[in-house]
């Protein structure tokens, strides 16, 4: 018999993936999205690449009880990947929270009604390392949701840290994925995603400067395998793994692999620092990214290898498979032959 699985956010940069990932691998695939206008689009990129035939959607939303238990009725999984990727500081950091912390646990609840076996949640390193000082971290890890660390990683840590309360003494097993900064080829160039735009900006010239942020970065086709592998590995129930590179990768490295690609609109100029935390007093977007500047963190994958028995995918192959994605879509001019 087909087990079902229920995706969360499908319509996504990392949701599609996963849903691919999962119909590649014949598995029965709901998806969630918040309005069916989104089904078609998500449906045709995710054709490209696996097939549909088992791809089916539910209306839900996170800030409504309305739904997730139709949607849930005969799921063997979930995975819960919902949540969006922002870096602009919004005005009040309750916008980005509320809707992450208790979508995640109205989302477990309705998976325990359901009798789901196991739920995958989507977390992020930023739940892991937002607020400490340099240095090496693992699994074990959290974020200082005191330190000024931005609403998108407080809300990152404090979704996790409600989804692991919500199992306690319960039978459903949780597995978390904690993915760094994502790149590689969306099925979806038009996605509006931050990872996305960032790398659409970048080879299209629109990025002037570089500032002095360097990500522990994973490819998004890895997170998907990654999603799948920990949900029927045994030895994955109730643990945390890292998709990332150890070693921090600077924007400015990133740069240097796209300008020497033949992507000529890449700027190498380093953005002041001074400059960037003084922008950040009137501008949410230049706000969001000063707990980041200057940080370089190395993370412990060894937990992911072992279990998961990950080997990750280059990240110079992942860099530029995105931007040639984002090339041939047209979503930027063709990089220079020169």
């Amino acid at each position: 018999m087909t087990e079902r699985v229920l995706v969360t956010g499908i319509s996504g940069y990392i949701g599609q993936h996963i849903a691919a990932e999962l119909l590649r691998s014949n598995y029965e695939v709901i998806g969630t999205v918040r309005s069916q206008s989104k089904t078609e689009a998500t449906k045709d990129a995710i054709a490209a690449v696996a097939p549909v035939d088992r791809l089916s959607f539910a209306e839900t939303n996170l800030v409504s009880d309305a739904g997730w238990d139709d949607a849930m009725s005969g799921c063997t999984y979930v995975m819960h990947v919902a949540s969006p990727f922002i870096l602009t500081e919004p005005k009040d950091e309750n916008d980005v929270i509320a809707p992450a912390v208790n979508g995640t646990v109205r989302v477990i609840k309705a998976a325990q009604r359901a009798g789901v076996t196991r739920l995958v949640l989507t977390s992020s390193t930023f739940a892991m390392v937002a607020g400490r000082s340099n240095g090496r971290y693992g699994p074990d890890s959290w974020s200082d949701t005191t330190a000024n660390i931005g609403a998108y990683a407080k809300s990152k840590t404090l979704a996790e840290q409600a989804a692991w309360e919500a199992v306690q003494g319960g039978d459903m097993e949780l597995t978390v994925i904690n993915p760094g900064g994502v790149s590689g080829p969306p099925l979806d160039p038009e996605l509006s995603s931050s990872s996305v735009s960032m790398m659409s900006d970048m080879i299209g010239g629109k990025m002037p400067m570089l500032p002095d942020i360097a990500l522990n970065v994973v490819d998004v086709r890895d997170v998907a395998k990654l999603h799948v592998k920990a949900m029927t590995t045994p030895l994955a129930a109730g643990q945390r793994f890292i998709a990332a590179t150890s070693d921090p990768v600077p924007y400015t490295e990133l740069a240097e692999i796209l300008k020497q690609a033949g992507y000529s609109r890449v700027s190498t100029r380093k953005a002041p620092t001074v400059l960037l935390k003084a922008m950040g007093l009137f501008s949410r977007e230049a706000r969001g990214a000063v707990p980041m500047l200057g940080k370089r963190t190395t993370l412990d994958t060894t937990t992911t290898s072992q279990v998961l028995d990950w080997r990750a995918t280059p990240m110079k192959t992942s860099f530029l498979d995105m931007a040639a994605s984002l090339s041939t879509q047209g979503t930027n001019e063709q990089r220079n032959s020169a």
